[in-house]
């Protein structure tokens, strides 16, 4: 078990506007003295993108990156993704990272579209994907395509198309598959030979109810409680667990509960405390001791 976390659980988020950044030295801080040994990049600039410096972050707080997301358009004809995705697969390689987590965005800034894609556009999405999987892999880095709530793949039927109509590689949110209406456990187990990475939260069904009606955007969802610490939302973990287990999977696990803050939390109070939270839910229940879990 390979145990990560991420600073989107810090409140730290590629959406203006989302809320207060925690400064890097406090959130790396805070994921070493959990005992987790890896961090995934984060957005655009909030991690050092000279590979001197970020390796030089990383290794004053003992961790390793392990992998980066990236939201872009993919469908859209005027405009190719292809430079943004380079250079982002540029900074996970050189800060040592091995997979690049990709989502296909809609335009501007925010997660709430309920759009489907034409067959064109569906066409030019995955031809695009092909495109990320070669750039990927020049770095020497392994594609996990993320589904993502109010983006152009965001619904089980979406998901669905998507693994028939390409090849690549799966990023396997549990609350991003559960808000788009699909199963992660059955996911995991259908898609068995495509999961290469593991984005691992629990989510709150109600709020989640309300964010499909259409009653709250995605980020007063996510302000609103959406989220909650592992065992402590509505989602079955243990199964989802399970299946990737019986599957063989052995990458990472990223600790996820996305957040947005006001202001800076005070000492051991805020992100942390909900990601210890987490933690041990997570040992407790794949088996692992601290040190299994963190290696």
């Amino acid at each position: 078990m390979r145990v990560a976390g991420a600073p989107i659980s810090w409140g730290v988020s590629e959406l203006p506007g989302w809320g207060y950044r925690m400064p890097p030295e406090r959130v790396l801080a805070e994921m070493a003295s959990l005992g987790l040994q890896a961090t995934e990049l984060g957005p655009p600039g909030y991690l050092p993108a000279d590979p001197a410096g970020l390796r030089a972050l990383l290794d004053r707080h003992g961790l390793r990156l392990v992998a980066g997301f990236l939201a872009t358009v993919l469908h859209d004809g005027g405009q190719s993704p292809g430079v943004k995705i380079d250079r982002q697969a540029a900074i996970l390689a050189a800060g040592g990272a091995s997979v690049l987590v990709l989502a296909a965005a809609y335009p501007g800034d925010g997660y709430d579209a309920q759009a489907s894609l034409g067959s064109t556009e569906w066409t030019r999405l995955v031809e695009r994907l092909e495109e990320a999987e070669h750039i990927a892999r020049r770095h020497g880095l392994e594609l996990a395509f993320h589904p993502h709530a109010g983006t152009a793949v965001a619904s089980a039927q979406d998901v669905r198309r998507m693994l028939s109509t390409s090849a690549v590689g799966l990023c396997l949110d549990t609350g991003h598959l559960f808000l788009g209406g699909a199963d992660p456990a059955a996911l995991a187990r259908n898609a068995a030979g495509r999961v290469r990475h593991v984005h691992i939260k629990d989510v709150k069904a109600t709020i989640a109810e309300r964010l499909r009606r259409g009653e709250i955007s995605y980020a007063e969802a996510v302000r609103g409680g959406l989220y909650t610490p592992l065992g402590a939302g509505d989602l079955d973990i243990e199964s989802v667990l399970s299946r990737l287990q019986e599957i063989g999977y052995d990458g990472w696990f990223v600790l996820e509960q996305d957040s947005s803050l006001a202001a800076e939390p005070g000492p051991h109070a805020g992100p942390v405390a909900a990601a210890r939270q987490s933690l041990d839910y997570f040992r407790r229940i794949s088996g692992a001791g601290p040190a299994a879990a963190s290696r």
